[in-house]
């Protein structure tokens, strides 16, 4: 390989589809993981996570000679950061791994690079980075190209949306906002908006913010039609003919490492200006708990009516369907929650996306279908589409399965 044009640190569920894209534009990428069963996966043109047509892009990217993975950066023109952005005690967000990366490629920065950061960060992030790069290299003040560029891409459709959506990009200053946008403008053919680093910090976490607000009024309809006696699908059907309408579906909470997140990074800098997305974590929140219970009073409901325990089947662990990515998911939540109050009851887990799981004992979902009492519809994968509404099973449907 020669030498790297692009180092991506980070090769998660973001990183490695964007480091895969841009090789395959021609265009050397050294990728960075901690992670070195990551990077051998990789180096062997192939993917630790599922995404579609992900595998092809790294095969090609690999055997072609344009990206490589290791856990240590090299030198390069372009440092594009892409790691995970945790949260502290009390949700405050933690950019530890944003300053470890950036620590990492501190000796390799050159008059004329340009550092990027792609990282969900709290506003004022990239300035930070910033004034930590200057104090320590002060040689190199005013002589990089820095930006923020957050990524907004739908899981399951990664490859196609980070060619063809829109990019924010914001630069510390004009001439970094124009050197950033130049680079993104050679692999994506969606329009460019250029802005400053803040705005564009802001921008990304408002979008999340957007949705998690909308999510929970539907969740919260959920709610009130359980306790009124009303079908909420055929409710949001109705309501959603009015012309100015369009409620979302609720579901079993919100989860994944966007929706359920990223509302706290302004929550945390803002406690007292935003009540709104506040308060909507906290009826998404709520909806995971309620499903809970909700599965609890099934069951006891079930010894009664029945005389012994119900046989159960907890349907999906990922945060949306059709992925087997389980990072906050409440899916995990509730089958944790529930198998916490277990009392010798028969359970069956089941995640068609995965092959196994640490914790839990994964079930076919045909075969947890057939066996169960009870069966609770946490996440609408396309698998549990065709099974059929069986009346003689309870059926606890919190994604619209069966809608």
């Amino acid at each position: 390989m020669n030498n790297p044009e692009v180092v991506m640190i980070g090769l998660g569920y973001i990183g490695l589809p964007t480091a895969a894209l841009i090789a395959e534009g021609g265009t050397y990428v050294h990728g960075v993981d901690i992670n070195q069963h990551v990077v051998d996966t990789i180096n062997k043109g192939e993917i630790h996570i599922v995404e579609p047509s992900l595998d092809k892009s790294v095969a090609k990217a690999v055997a072609g000679g344009y990206l490589k993975a290791s856990t240590k950066p090299v030198e390069a023109n372009t440092y594009l950061i892409v790691v995970p952005t945790p949260f502290k005690d009390k949700n405050e967000p933690d950019i530890s791994f944003v300053l470890a990366a950036t620590t990492a490629i501190l000796p390799l920065l050159k008059n004329g690079d340009m550092y990027i950061i792609e990282s969900t960060s709290p506003i004022g992030t990239t300035e930070k980075m910033m004034n930590y790069i200057y104090e320590q290299r002060p040689e190199l003040t005013g002589n990089l190209h820095i930006a923020y560029c957050p990524e907004r891409v739908l899981p399951g459709n990664v490859m196609y949306e980070l060619v063809h959506n829109d990019r924010v990009i914001g630069g510390v200053d004009a001439e970094s906002t124009d050197k950033a946008t130049a680079f993104y403008a050679k692999y994506v053919k969606g329009d460019l908006h250029k802005t400053n680093a803040r705005t564009a910090e802001m921008c990304k976490l408002v979008e999340n913010s957007s949705r998690d607000v909308q999510i929970a009024f539907a969740n919260e309809l959920s709610l009130i039609c359980d306790k009124a006696d009303i079908n909420v699908w055929e409710l949001i059907n109705l309501a959603n003919k009015h012309p100015r309408v369009n409620i979302l579906q609720p579901g079993c909470g919100v989860g994944g490492h966007c929706i359920a997140v990223d509302p706290y990074f302004i929550v945390a800098d803002y406690p007292m200006e935003s009540k709104i997305i506040g308060t909507a974590r906290e009826v998404n929140n709520y909806k995971s708990f309620w499903c809970a219970e909700k599965v609890q009073n099934t069951k006891l409901q079930f010894e009664l009516e029945h005389g012994r325990k119900p046989r159960i089947a907890l349907m999906g662990l990922a945060f949306k369907p059709n992925i087997d990515d389980l990072r906050e998911s409440p899916a995990k939540y509730i089958a944790q929650r529930v198998l916490q109050n277990a009392n010798n009851e028969e359970y069956y887990i089941v995640e068609p996306n995965i092959t196994e799981h640490n914790v839990f004992k994964l079930t076919e979902y045909q075969t947890a279908y057939d066996k169960a009492d009870i069966v609770v519809f946490l996440v609408a994968h396309d698998e549990f589409k065709s099974l059929p509404n069986n009346n003689n099973k309870v059926l606890l449907d919190f994604c619209g399965v069966f809608k």
